[in-house]
């Protein structure tokens, strides 16, 4: 609970800071490069977490990573975020600034998972089909499972749409299971 008020307090204060400034759309595609880079990047985590790397080395780290590819109210916002001893909450942050830029820009985050990589018609078909449930402009993520055997499963808005040949397979044997010949008192 205590990380979520700190994602939250330094995302909001950013979000903030790029409507002032008139750069959310930018800080938004930075903070999505940071949040990449802290889901991907498992040893930066690491030195994030380690209290004996000193802040100068994590702001070093930082600009060497950044510095060319954000813009100054960003870069300014990461240095803050080391000088506060906050660079652990980094993804937590980058993750929480991207719900708020998609909630005031009436965006739904959606997820397509297939067996098999899909072709852009079946995305934008997908993306399509969800903007009309929902009312919202869709930022789809598709990516391939081959455990899903087949089908596909979305995800959007708390909802779940799975149609997946795992699934469905794994419903029927439970059905197996049950011995329908039993009497059930």
């Amino acid at each position: 609970m205590q990380d979520y008020r700190i994602n939250i307090n330094y995302a909001k204060a950013l979000f903030q800071l790029a409507d002032e400034t008139h750069e959310q759309e930018r800080v938004g595609e930075d903070m999505r490069l940071v949040h990449q880079v802290c889901v991907e990047n498992r040893e930066l985590n690491v030195v994030f977490d380690n209290p004996e790397v000193k802040s100068r080395k994590k702001a070093d780290i930082l600009i060497a990573l950044f510095g060319e590819h954000v813009c100054k109210t960003t870069m300014a916002f990461l240095v803050f975020v080391v000088r506060k001893k906050r660079t652990v909450n980094l993804k937590g942050i980058s993750a929480m600034y991207l719900d708020l830029y998609r909630e005031s820009r009436n965006i739904v985050l959606s997820h397509l998972t297939t067996a098999q990589p899909v072709d852009e018609g079946t995305k934008l078909l997908v993306e399509k089909t969800i903007a009309e449930y929902t009312h919202k402009q869709v930022e789809l993520v598709a990516k391939t499972d081959p455990e899903v055997l087949g089908g596909l499963a979305m995800e959007f808005d708390n909802n779940l749409y799975d149609a997946t040949v795992a699934t469905r397979l794994a419903k029927l044997r439970r059905r197996f299971e049950e011995n329908v010949y039993e009497s059930k008192l």
